[in-house]
């Protein structure tokens, strides 16, 4: 099901730093249990004070409440979460296709194990470019580097 009341806005830290930091926790939790809640409570801490306020985020609303967001660096997808609640509403493509708008090309990592979101960015065209066994903090969790072009 499409949403067509999404409305997409810059990030603004002193209104959304707290709801985006939950949004990425559940969704986390969510599309990434193998990481574990001991971890990604650690990692939340770096998504509150260097992820957000350094990436250039967009964040998605429903009437007036914030749903999701993407942060680019550069024209690479840092983070694209969405509410658990909302997921499947069209939310996460309308996000991309919005940062499409702005780049030539966008390219992320995705978990592996996390097929549910290796299926969405598949359906939306994204190509895999190459894969890697650890993942940023050098934890054995495969990841497939992907990237499309608008």
């Amino acid at each position: 099901m499409k949403n067509a009341n999404v409305v997409i806005r810059p990030f603004d830290a002193a209104t959304d730093l707290k709801r985006l930091s939950a949004i990425w926790f559940d969704a986390s939790l969510k599309a990434h249990p193998f990481i574990g809640e001991k971890r990604l409570t650690e990692q939340r801490k770096l998504i509150e004070e260097e992820y957000l306020p350094k990436a250039e985020t967009s964040v998605a609303c429903l009437d007036g409440e914030a749903v999701g967001f993407i942060s680019l660096l550069g024209s690479f997808i840092g983070g694209i979460f969405i509410a658990p609640d909302r997921q499947g509403h069209g939310i996460g493509r309308t996000l991309i296709a919005d940062a499409l708008t702005r780049k030539d090309e966008l390219s992320l990592e995705v978990y592996t194990e996390n097929e549910q979101a290796v299926r969405f960015y598949r359906a939306l065209g994204f190509q895999e470019v190459s894969r890697r066994a650890v993942d940023d903090f050098g934890f054995q969790f495969p990841n497939a580097a992907l990237r499309i072009k608008s």
